[in-house]
């Protein structure tokens, strides 16, 4: 356990950086709710971030996790999106949902929980696999030109592209 502040509300919180993964960038204060930054060093890196939480990992300085870079169009600005490990809720921003996967746009054939990419260790533990799957979208997705089928589950590889709405994301491996 590691005690920290909160640079919002200024509580005092004590969290167990053993539940918490490699790939997080924020988590929100259970008190306020306000997002605060996570950035991971060694013993050797200095953070001048002040208002940033930091947390070393003995491991995890290596581990890289996949993005979705998104495409610009007339609706949506370039961007580009972190995957984390575990389930990835993909969609566009909405004021309800504050997920770190929300892509700004203003595209609306693009559902809030378009897509779905679940990140997974593998075997040998030093890499990740990713699954695609659409998650009951009204408007479908497009992976490589083809339409992903009901109840359908792609291993992504680098490079791929996919199509949601009227925006395309390309798939890279870190």
């Amino acid at each position: 356990m590691i005690p920290i502040r909160c640079p919002h509300c200024q509580v005092g919180l004590k969290v167990d950086e053993s539940k918490i993964p490699a790939t997080i960038q924020t988590f929100n204060c259970p008190k306020c709710k306000h997002p605060i930054p996570v950035s991971f060093v060694t013993k050797n890196q200095v953070a001048d971030d002040s208002e940033t939480v930091i947390l070393s990992f003995p491991g995890t300085k290596d581990a890289k996790i996949g993005k979705i870079h998104v495409l610009p169009n007339d609706s949506t600005p370039e961007q580009t999106v972190q995957l984390m490990e575990g389930v990835n809720i993909v969609g566009r921003k909405s004021n309800v949902q504050k997920s770190p996967t929300a892509i700004d746009t203003k595209d609306k054939l693009m559902s809030r929980s378009h897509i779905v990419i679940e990140v997974r260790k593998t075997a040998n533990k030093d890499d990740y696999i990713y699954y695609l799957y659409d998650n009951k979208s009204t408007n479908r997705t497009l992976y490589n030109n083809k339409y992903i089928e009901p109840g359908e589950v792609i291993t992504l590889k680098n490079d791929d592209e996919i199509q949601i709405g009227q925006t395309r994301l390309i798939f890279k491996e870190e």
